[in-house]
């Protein structure tokens, strides 16, 4: 199993590098915050560009329970289609 994010993550990804996260805000609201450094990811405040609601649209509004899984599989199954994938 790997230690964290940057383990987990080969060096040269064949897609783009994303950020999975669960929150109880809008997506765009809590990129907002990221931006401002309110509660941030250092790599969304330093390089997020934009949401990718193509990848997460389907899944809101969830349960926090069933959030909390969905995090961690939807990191996994992103880094299996070749995304670099950063997780809280």
């Amino acid at each position: 199993m790997k230690r964290n994010s940057r383990d987990a993550t080969p060096a040269m990804p064949a897609k783009q590098c994303v950020y999975v996260g669960m929150t109880g805000l809008k997506p765009d609201d809590r990129l907002a915050k990221h931006k401002a450094g309110l509660r941030a990811n250092k790599f969304v405040r330093l390089y997020g560009q934009r949401l990718l609601p193509e990848l997460y649209e389907c899944y809101n509004p969830m349960p926090y329970e069933a959030a909390r899984e969905m995090e961690v599989e939807l990191a996994i199954g992103l880094r299996e289609e070749g995304y670099g994938v950063w997780q809280a």
